[in-house]
């Protein structure tokens, strides 16, 4: 396993998990007034496991993906988690900016 490659993995879930805690913060303020009654935060085909209208059960898993990945070295759960990491980065993004 790369070290550099682990460095960066965790500096970047850190970084989603404390956006994502903003996010879910604001999302919680929105359902309360009724402006954000989705199901999902991703659609199914968007390589996630759960399903959940918060972002934390997504950071969660790409947590236990690395976890995996510390223990197996799998190059496909590497693969996934840098997309995982990708994907909610890039909705962070938006719904900041939105």
């Amino acid at each position: 396993m790369s070290e550099a490659v682990h460095k960066q993995l965790i500096e970047n879930i850190s970084i989603i998990l404390k956006k994502s805690l903003a996010a879910d913060a604001t999302l919680t303020t929105l359902r309360e007034a009724k402006q954000a009654g989705f199901a999902a935060i991703f659609t199914e085909d968007a390589g996630f496991k759960c399903s959940a209208n918060t972002f934390q059960p997504y950071v969660e898993e790409v947590a236990n993906d690395l976890i995996f990945w510390q223990k197996t070295s799998d190059q496909k759960t590497l693969i996934d988690i840098v997309k995982k990491i990708e994907q909610l980065f890039t909705v962070l993004a938006k719904f900041e900016h939105s």
